[in-house]
Order: C-alpha cells, then structure tokens, then sequence
C-alpha cells in the first residue's frame, strides 16, 4: 500500500475533525464511483446524498414530492429538477451534512449546478462545492462492464478479464452457469457514456472555470485511489 492510501487508512479520527465541505464525486459508468463514495464517507464521516435513494425514499413515504415524483415516473415522464432540487434542499436541513457531504448524481445537469451552487452563496459560513471526477480508460472501462457474469444462485459477481470464476461460465460457490445482464453490452455502454458526456461535461466545465474541479486517477487499488480523491479535495479547499 501507497504511504498515501496509507495516510487515508490511519488518519481517520484525524480526518472526522477536518470540514471537506460538499463534494460532488462525478464518474462515468462503470468507474467505481459508488465504491469510492462508501470510501470516503468512512474517511470524513459524513454522508453520502443519492438523488436516486432520495428519490425512492419519498415515494417510499408517500411524500406531496414522492407523489408528485410516482405520478410523473407512471406516465413515462422525467422527474423535473424543481422536484429534484427540493428533495435535496430537504435533505441538506439535515444536521449530519453540516461539515460536508458526497453528492452522488447531482447536480447532473448545468441548471442544477447553478441552483446549487446559489442555494450554498445563500449561506456564506458554509463552503462551496468541489467536483472531482474519476477518470479510467474508455476500453478499461468496457472491460469492466461487458466482462461482467453473476451467479443466479448467490448473486456473487465475476469478471471474465480481472477476476474469472475457476471453471469458465460456472460459480465457484454454487456451480450454477453464470449470467451476463442484458444491458451490459458494448452497445448499451456506448450510448450510456455518449449521454454521460454529454449532460456532464457542461457541469465540469463550469466547475473548472471557477477553479473547483480535479480529476482522479480511478484506475488502481481502491484505497490509493481513495487517497488520491482526498489529496485533491484538500488541494481544491485551500
């Protein structure tokens, strides 16, 4: 282990006294952003805001937003960012984002972006979002999602480039014949990151154009790159 990814593990305690602020985690599919986020709300302490659990658990409650949000998602229509945005300011009220939080799948789009970021000015004793992005390779980045087999029996997860189950096609826990999902194909990830790119590199470019954005190796042992993910945030916050 790196002394970075070192530092990551035993400064800890250290770190749950330091304020990172918002963070907003951006990562194309298959980058192993989810896997990062969990990394560093151990490392701050602070939690983790997805827009899809936010979202789930308000219909899940039957909130006026969960309702209005179910009706919307039952007649094929996209949930609009005035319900979005008010789902997260909802959950920004929470006392365990005060020193700071990992955003994960919002802002997405640039007007979120700009609502966040006036929603956050509105109260100047607070800081300021900082994105990071996780870059690896584009045909790395297709091994991993079309390399993909499961286990029906015990849903454990294979990889046939990086991490292949010892009889080719069968599980090593239940011997049952693997499975590929069927949108993890070449064609389904291509579009996926076409749409990617294209909704997020507005709100990449307008968090470098105010100095708030870095990008992180996402390509390595999870603990080195969870360093690295730390490392820029605080060169970012200074």
């Amino acid at each position: 282990m790196s002394a970075s990814a070192t530092a990551v593990e035993d400064g800890r305690d250290t770190a749950l006294t330091s304020v990172p602020g918002p963070i907003l985690l951006l990562g194309a599919p298959g980058v192993g952003k989810g896997t990062q986020a969990k990394e560093l709300v151990k490392h701050w302490g602070i939690p983790q805001i997805s827009t899809g659990d936010l979202l789930r658990g308000h219909v899940a409650r039957g909130t006026a937003l969960g309702k209005a949000a179910k009706e919307l998602i039952e007649h094929g229509n996209l949930v609009p960012d005035s319900i979005v945005n008010e789902m997260v300011a909802e959950r920004l009220k929470e006392p365990d984002t005060v020193r700071g939080y990992i955003l994960d799948g919002f802002p997405r789009t640039l007007p979120q972006a700009h609502w966040l970021d006036g929603r956050l000015a509105a109260h100047p004793e607070g800081l300021p979002v900082v994105a990071v992005s996780l870059h690896v390779d584009y045909n790395q980045l297709l091994r991993r999602i079309t390399g993909r087999r499961n286990c029906p029996a015990c849903q454990r997860i294979y990889n046939i480039y990086s991490n292949p189950p010892r009889r080719e096609g069968l599980c090593d826990v239940e011997g049952a014949a693997l499975v590929q999902r069927a949108d993890d194909t070449e064609e389904v990830f291509a579009e996926r990151m076409r749409a990617y790119a294209a909704q997020t590199t507005p709100v990449v470019e307008h968090y470098r154009a105010h100095g708030r954005f870095a990008e992180v190796d996402g390509d390595g042992a999870i603990a080195a790159i969870a360093a690295g993910i730390v490392a820029a945030v605080e060169r970012l916050r200074k």
